[in-house]
Protein backbone atom coordinates (compact mmCIF):
# COMPACT_ATOMS: atom_id res chain seq x y z
CA UNK A 1 0.00 0.00 0.00
CA UNK A 2 1.41 3.75 -0.74
CA UNK A 3 0.87 6.82 0.61
CA UNK A 4 1.19 10.08 -1.41
CA UNK A 5 1.75 13.17 0.64
CA UNK A 6 1.41 16.41 -1.08
CA UNK A 7 2.28 19.55 0.13
CA UNK A 8 3.16 22.44 -2.02
CA UNK A 9 6.22 24.34 -0.16
CA UNK A 10 7.47 27.91 -0.93
CA UNK A 11 10.83 28.19 -1.69
CA UNK A 12 12.33 32.40 -1.95
CA UNK A 13 16.03 32.03 -2.61
CA UNK A 14 18.00 35.38 -1.68
CA UNK A 15 20.48 34.87 -4.83
CA UNK A 16 21.06 33.15 -7.51
CA UNK A 17 23.27 30.65 -6.26
CA UNK A 18 21.05 29.60 -3.77
CA UNK A 19 18.37 29.09 -6.61
CA UNK A 20 20.74 27.25 -8.73
CA UNK A 21 21.70 24.83 -5.74
CA UNK A 22 18.13 24.11 -5.02
CA UNK A 23 17.00 23.09 -8.46
CA UNK A 24 20.08 20.79 -8.32
CA UNK A 25 18.98 19.45 -5.11
CA UNK A 26 15.16 18.83 -6.45
CA UNK A 27 16.70 17.62 -9.96
CA UNK A 28 18.59 14.76 -7.70
CA UNK A 29 15.60 13.53 -5.71
CA UNK A 30 13.69 13.65 -9.26
CA UNK A 31 10.91 15.80 -7.70
CA UNK A 32 8.51 17.77 -10.04
CA UNK A 33 8.37 21.33 -9.81
CA UNK A 34 7.34 24.55 -11.94
CA UNK A 35 8.60 28.18 -12.43
CA UNK A 36 6.50 30.97 -11.72
CA UNK A 37 7.90 34.60 -12.51
CA UNK A 38 6.75 37.32 -10.12
CA UNK A 39 3.85 39.28 -11.38
CA UNK A 40 5.85 42.51 -9.88
CA UNK A 41 8.22 44.42 -11.63
CA UNK A 42 11.46 44.16 -9.93
CA UNK A 43 12.25 48.16 -9.95
CA UNK A 44 9.76 48.30 -7.88
CA UNK A 45 9.96 45.31 -5.64
CA UNK A 46 13.42 47.01 -4.98
CA UNK A 47 12.42 49.82 -4.51
CA UNK A 48 9.81 48.74 -1.79
CA UNK A 49 12.50 46.66 0.09
CA UNK A 50 14.71 48.96 -0.24
CA UNK A 51 12.18 51.60 2.20
CA UNK A 52 11.56 48.79 4.16
CA UNK A 53 15.09 48.47 4.94
CA UNK A 54 15.45 52.60 5.24
CA UNK A 55 12.45 52.34 8.02
CA UNK A 56 14.31 49.79 9.86
CA UNK A 57 17.92 51.77 9.82
CA UNK A 58 15.79 54.72 10.69
CA UNK A 59 16.06 56.70 8.20
CA UNK A 60 12.25 57.29 7.49
CA UNK A 61 9.94 60.57 7.40
CA UNK A 62 7.52 60.98 10.35
CA UNK A 63 4.08 62.39 9.95
CA UNK A 64 2.00 63.81 12.74
CA UNK A 65 -1.07 62.91 11.96
CA UNK A 66 -2.67 64.98 14.97
CA UNK A 67 -2.62 67.86 12.57
CA UNK A 68 -2.73 66.26 9.27
CA UNK A 69 -6.62 66.84 8.30
CA UNK A 70 -6.77 70.28 10.10
CA UNK A 71 -6.08 72.13 6.85
CA UNK A 72 -9.01 71.50 5.22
Amino acid sequence: MYFYIMETLIIQPKTKKQLAALKVVIKAFKIDYRYEASPYNPEFVEKILQGRDDVIAGNGVKIETKGLWSNL
